[in-house]
């Protein structure tokens, strides 16, 4: 498998509307691997690793989240893969 890594910084009405957690569930439902944590700015950070399938699926999910956030910007970086072990929430950065 050819593997993709991207990483997000997602701006909006992202915390406090279980965005870390949905976005858990996304990825290991799309098979991807890294982590996801907010940022004391208020943005949420996100790592995926995969198939460049399920990487474009969870970037593509983060332009909308869970129902209660209101997403305005997504900046993506792609980045060469680290072998992300598994899919978590990461402590606050």
């Amino acid at each position: 498998m050819n593997t993709r890594r991207a990483h997000v910084f997602v701006t909006g009405r992202v915390q406090g509307v279980a965005f870390r957690t949905a976005c858990e569930r996304a990825a290991r439902t799309a098979g991807v691997t890294g982590w996801v944590r907010n940022l004391v700015d208020g943005r949420v950070e996100a790592v995926f690793e995969g198939s460049a399938a399920a990487v474009e699926a969870m970037v593509t999910w983060c332009q909308e989240g869970p129902p209660a956030a209101h997403v305005t910007h997504v900046e993506r970086c792609d980045e060469p893969p680290e072998r992300e072990p598994g899919f978590r929430v990461a402590p606050t950065a």
